[in-house]
């Protein structure tokens, strides 16, 4: 029968660390390898798993076009309207500036919502492995979706990590 999941409990980032590469190296794939603390460990490769993404830039890019398209819709509104003006020019530029300002923001920061909405992963593709030590400094290091045939090598490279506990649940526990 297979296991849902197979994670041991690790009193550093160190022995997660080695937990980790014990997994990689035991043919765990990486997507399957889950990871759960209470504190982020931005110094070590397990911590920058998930930092790829594009995210920023497409808020740079929809801060740009965002600016652009206010910018000239503004611009075009006061040539479209045009008022006596006493000598001063048609096209003011601080208040442009301001609302082109107001633009750049609202285009960055409903690109990234959209951005985060779409990119975020969805609960149901998520394993859900939990301990109640994780809220004690304790790190969860494990593998989603073990086949039973594996379970024994997986739990055996968790437990020569450093592991002071290894569990095992099945489907549906």
């Amino acid at each position: 029968m297979n296991k849902d999941a197979v994670y041991g409990l690790y009193p550093n980032p160190e022995s997660a660390q080695r937990a980790v590469d014990a997994l990689e190296e035991a043919g765990v794939p990486e997507r399957d390898i889950v990871i759960v603390s209470a504190e982020p460990f931005e110094d070590y490769p397990f911590g920058r798993r998930d930092h790829r993404t594009l995210m920023p830039w497409i808020a740079v890019l929809a801060g740009v076009l965002a600016g652009l398209m206010g910018f000239l819709f503004v611009a075009f509104t006061q040539r479209a309207y045009p008022l006596p003006t006493g000598g001063m020019p048609i096209v003011s530029p601080w208040p442009d500036g301001v609302i082109t300002y107001e633009l750049i923001m609202l285009g960055a920061i409903l690109a990234t919502l959209i951005t985060l909405v779409v990119t975020a992963r969805s609960p149901e593709g998520t394993s859900h492995i939990y301990a109640t030590e994780v809220a004690q400094g304790k790190i969860l290091v494990g593998a989603a979706k073990v086949r039973a045939e594996n379970s024994a090598k997986i739990e055996a490279a968790l437990r020569n990590a450093g592991a002071f506990s290894v569990v095992g649940s099945k489907p549906g526990a």
